[in-house]
């Protein structure tokens, strides 16, 4: 074996020492004792290998030296183990990813073979006269026959053991051609592109029955674990109320047949709920391959079935399931196919894009199975905790309760032990009591000072309103970080899951404001100096705490408020996400954060209704070379109205819950209903300052009330700049118009933001890198005083050049370090701040502009 010695040269020497011109092996037993040192202490210090040889006898004939040279090998070769480790692994993983997309492009050119064929024979058998002469639509459209997938038509099935064999072994037919041929017309979704670090190859269907959506993938996970993941529906999948087996038959080729009835939350509380009478057929194929097919029971005869159950439509399930192949080397190889008729007929014409588009599916359902795969195979090959002192499992387990007690408020069942009280001549807020025990397990457990410790119902007020014209993406980050803008109205809804309701401090206007909001690491304790944002669950999803500080809810509590905590799950928070829906659901918890605290969530839940054109959109151009390029905003052609900020639509749906003495049950209602409509009026107000103006591609850019056009400001600014400075701005656009120099100014490099003239200056506007530097929005920006963006020694330096400004027109600052809307520190090179005149060369509004700035 070679050695390394200090120099970094190379020898021929043998492991052990120099003996009379000799070299001398190490004797096993030496090995055997290095060997542990090493595992004790890898990398021991000169003052160690001696302690070494003094504890270990059998090592006394070694110099320090050469137990140095062996220890610099044995890391060496750890290292080089691990590195071979790592590198056949990423081996085996694209071997396996190439495998997948070669069989990919063979089904792509089955498909491709299929339509063209398709498309030949419609040319043959179509009259001429009835073909265009000339192409008058403005974009390359590829007509081509539809290819649909109908469900076929059976007589009523005998639901014995060997008639539900054969629905089984259809089904698996079926399953099988969809995943793995071309009985579905699949078309890439958009805005999902496959390769190498993406969650797998996803497309949705073009022209068939209902909706589907299919994903391939490679998971480092065995079939049969991935197999039990999959059939427990109600982990991964956040809409799944419950699974029931109501019936389960063996086959004689070894596989199972289960009897299902799922139910399914409604999203909105504009529609209603959706159930499932489900056959499951799990077998293994001829090639090893594990496959788990499901599809609706209907038509069925002399067998169990499943009535229909109030408040729930019944849907249909066309062949869906997953076929789970081993992968060399370890994990597998899943292909996922969701195919669901969810009877767009029962919910309002508004909302019936949710249950017709195969976007939706994808989003919602079959890439969820697919992260929570990918996510548990992460967790399992990372076993330790995480950086907040968490498991993994632990976190997703809080993350799935927050989801569910949402779901179960939003849904009200009657199962459950909700009751709907009667409304106040209004119906936009719907109010439910909720007294059953099983609801109130738990929340007389003590939360911090001053929280109610007995409690024997449960109040929800929920409601539903209609958007336009905002993303639900940035709206819910709006709601996120600002609370303020929504929360401090008439009564505190932190307080959700415990108001302290009593003769001397019934729920009215709030005594006590709160100081402030901090984002706290998700632990044990909350002595911790050092404030991080949240734990990261999934893409697009993460938890947190956050610390509402200063509370104090009754007169008795005004000279000693108090901190409270809230459990929080944010999730669609992706501009660029296609189709998928914005949840903002927090919950009170107490201070130790224990993993099984009660929890009464409430919160928001944002769906746009406009997902973009879907594959069976006929004005779809099939140019997939071309049209699956994206951008900013996702894949949408370029006549895709959709397209415009104009025209985003979505549904807002509230949900909030309170604990209360049922002897104070009309208060509590009366001031539900009150707190939630100041959020609706809250949330429309801040809607519509959010919404895009017609500012092209200044979307998003809007005056605060009370200032000049967005153009004259930005006019004003460059003017008072030249003037004070005597140089140009940006010299580019000395002669541009007003649009061109908002642009600029929209778009510099460098944070730009004007504050008013009060005595407390408060900013009135920002470009975007001061938006992004203050870390808040044009709306918020109001709230934010000059002041506390600077730290001590800045607010003393402000406090010396705040009159040489006023007086000379401008200043120059050195630089130094302020601090974010959210409390973070951020680092400037210099500053510059002059007065901005008006038309009438008065001083409207003071402008700092802040170079080189980074966040520390």
């Amino acid at each position: 074996m070679a050695m390394i010695c200090k120099d970094g040269g190379k020898n021929n020497m043998q492991q052990g020492h120099m003996e009379n011109g000799k070299y001398v092996r190490y004797t096993p037993e030496q090995v055997e004792a290095l060997e542990r040192l090493y595992h004790e202490c890898p990398k021991p210090s000169s003052i160690r290998r001696q302690q070494f040889i003094r504890d270990c006898p059998i090592l006394s004939n070694i110099e320090p030296k050469q137990i140095k040279v062996w220890f610099q090998n044995r890391r060496c070769r750890e290292k080089q183990r691990k590195e071979a480790s790592r590198l056949q692994a990423v081996n085996r993983k694209l071997t396996a990813m190439n495998k997948l997309l070669m069989e990919e492009n063979d089904r792509l050119q089955k498909q491709v073979s299929h339509l063209v064929y398709e498309n030949s024979y419609f040319r043959q058998h179509t009259p001429k006269t009835t073909l265009p002469t000339e192409d008058t639509s403005c974009e390359s459209v590829v007509t081509i026959g539809q290819h649909h997938v109908t469900p076929q038509q059976h007589p009523p099935r005998d639901a014995s053991p060997a008639g539900l064999l054969s629905i089984a072994e259809e089904t698996l037919t079926e399953f099988l051609s969809k995943a793995t041929g071309t009985a579905v017309e699949w078309v890439q979704m958009p805005g999902m592109k496959p390769g190498p670090d993406s969650i797998g190859i996803i497309a949705i269907s073009h022209g068939c029955i209902g909706v589907a959506a299919r994903a391939c993938g490679l998971v480092g996970l065995e079939p049969t674990r991935v197999a039990e993941i999959l059939k427990d529906r109600p982990s991964w999948f956040r809409d799944c109320r419950a699974v029931d087996v109501v019936n389960v038959l063996p086959t004689t080729n070894g596989g199972t047949i289960e009897l299902l009835y799922m139910q399914l939350y409604a999203p909105t509380t504009l529609a209603p709920a959706r159930d499932f009478w489900l056959l499951r057929y799990t077998s293994v194929l001829e090639d090893g391959s594990l496959v788990i097919c499901e599809r609706s029971l209907k038509n069925t005869q002399n067998g169990p079935s499943m009535p229909p159950v109030q408040h729930f439509v019944r849907a249909e399930l066309l062949p869906s399931g997953y076929l789970i192949r081993p992968c060399e080397g370890g994990g597998s190889i899943i292909h996922i196919v969701d195919h669901l008729d969810l009877e767009p007929w029962s919910v309002p014409e508004v909302l019936r894009p949710l249950y017709e588009s195969s976007t939706v599916l994808a989003q919602k359902t079959t890439m969820a199975a697919l992260r929570q795969l990918r996510q548990i195979a992460q967790e399992v090959s990372q076993t330790n905790v995480s950086n907040c002192g968490r498991r993994p499992a632990a976190l997703r387990a809080l993350s799935q309760r927050l989801s569910r007690g949402f779901n179960e408020a939003l849904n009200g069942f009657t199962d459950e032990g909700w009751s709907v009280l009667g409304n106040d001549g209004m119906d936009d807020v719907t109010i439910l009591v909720n007294s059953s025990p099983d609801k109130l397990m738990g929340l007389n457990l003590p939360f911090s000072n001053g929280f109610p410790a007995v409690t024997n119902a449960v109040l929800c007020a929920k409601a539903s309103m209609l958007l336009q014209n905002v993303p639900p993406a940035i709206l819910l980050r709006f709601l996120r970080e600002h609370r303020s803008e929504w929360a401090d109205n008439g009564i505190d809804a932190y307080s959700a899951a415990a108001i302290k309701v009593g003769p001397c401090s019934l729920p009215g206007s709030r005594v006590g404001g709160f100081g402030g909001q901090v984002i706290l690491p998700l632990a044990h304790t909350i002595e911790h100096e050092e404030f991080c944002m949240c734990i990261i669950l999934a893409l697009n999803q993460f938890l947190e705490v956050v610390k509402l500080e200063s509370i104090a809810y009754s007169p008795e509590e005004a000279m000693m408020p108090r901190d409270i905590f809230l459990l929080q799950l944010c999730s669609g928070m992706d501009e660029n996400a296609v189709g998928t829906c914005a949840e903002l659901i927090f919950a009170p918890i107490d201070a130790s954060f224990a993993d099984d605290a009660p929890l009464l969530p409430s919160g928001f839940r944002i769906i746009p209704l406009d997902t973009g054109k879907e594959a069976s959109s006929p004005n779809r151009t099939l140019d997939l070379a071309s049209a699956l390029e994206i951008g900013q905003a996702g894949n949408k052609g370029s006549n895709d109205s959709s397209a415009s900020p104009g025209c985003v639509r979505s549904v807002m749906t509230i949900a909030f819950e309170f604990a209360f003495e049922s002897h104070m049950q009309e208060h509590v209602a009366s001031m539900a209903r009150q707190y939630v409509r100041s959020i609706i009026s809250s949330v429309q107000r801040v809607a519509l300052a959010l919404s895009p103006s017609n500012l092209g591609s200044l979307a998003g850019l809007r005056s605060p009330l009370g200032t000049p056009e967005a153009q004259t400001l930005a006019r004003w600014i460059f003017q008072s700049y030249r003037v004070y400075l005597g140089v140009e701005l940006l010299k580019s656009n000395n002669e541009a118009g007003g649009d061109s120099i908002l642009k600029s100014l929209w778009h510099h490099s460098d944070a730009m933001m004007c504050c008013s003239l009060k005595a407390l200056p408060v900013f009135t506007f920002a470009n975007q890198a001061g938006l992004d530097m203050l870390e808040t929005t044009l709306v918020a920006l109001q709230d934010i005083s000059l002041e506390k963006i600077f730290d001590d020694q800045g607010r003393k330096t402000l406090c010396t050049e705040f009159p040489q400004i006023m007086q000379q027109g401008f200043a120059c600052l050195q630089g130094g370090i302020c601090v974010s809307s959210m409390g973070r520190p951020i680092s400037y090179e210099r500053a510059v701040a002059w007065k901005v005149l008006n038309e009438e060369e008065n001083a409207h509004c003071i402008c700092f502009m802040f170079v080189n700035w980074s966040f520390v």
